[in-house]
């Protein structure tokens, strides 16, 4: 498949790697071709990797990755045009981190938004879900880096497109059972404000290589 991921940054270039590891085709785009961290991953990653413009990636992907500052996402995606993401799933990762609000940070939106809202209301023909923002970059295309059972989530509001990921969390390792679909769109509020309960936990854990499960009743027994 060709993907096309937006975002030069630690996480656009780990899931960028690994999707390329995977056999796919991914174009970096950042918002002038060039970028130096886009020209350096593409050196590392190979043959299947290429670098562009925002508009270059995702013109290029039939499947487009946001891995960019949730408060610069829309305005990332703006660039990428309106054209290029039609029709297309829009996975987004990205977290609503208030970087000048100090530590720990504020969120840019939260309670009754979402950035991943915010990009579907911009982007209606787009097919956003929102998954990998509640780990951290290497645990995302690795989960077996922890070892156990620990989930990931899944919002949108297009069942076809949370399929497509979910093959897609699949293929980076995480099992059919930990992938756990908190329903539409508006969901993805829960996912992105438990950045702020992430960071207490990485103080606390002294990592950020850690994951929460989530451990249900058992079924009553006949």
């Amino acid at each position: 498949m060709r993907i096309g991921v937006l975002g030069t940054g630690i996480v656009g270039r780990t899931l960028g790697a690994k999707l390329v590891e995977l056999g796919h085709d991914v174009k970096m785009g950042s918002r002038q071709a060039g970028n130096e961290h886009a020209c350096e991953w593409v050196a590392a990653a190979g043959e299947r990797a290429s670098e562009g413009s925002f508009s270059d990636a995702a013109a290029f992907g039939e499947l487009v990755l946001n891995a960019t500052s949730g408060a610069a996402s829309v305005s990332a995606l703006t660039s990428a045009g309106d054209a290029h993401l039609d029709g297309k799933v829009l996975i987004d990762v990205s977290n609503p981190i208030d970087a000048q609000s100090g530590f720990p940070p504020a969120l840019t939106v939260c309670n009754t938004d979402s950035v991943a809202e915010q990009i579907q209301r911009a982007f209606p023909r787009a097919r956003v879900v929102k998954t990998l923002n509640t780990v951290t970059a290497a645990v995302m295309v690795n989960p077996a880096l922890l070892g156990g059972d620990h989930v990931i989530f899944v919002s949108g509001d297009d069942a076809a497109a949370k399929r497509q990921t979910t093959e897609i969390l699949e293929s980076f390792g995480w099992p059919d059972r930990d992938i756990v679909d908190l329903g539409d769109i508006s969901t993805a509020r829960g996912a992105e404000a438990y950045l702020l309960f992430w960071i207490r936990l990485y103080g606390a854990v002294g990592s950020p290589f850690f994951n929460i499960a989530v451990v249900r009743q058992p079924a009553a027994r006949s």
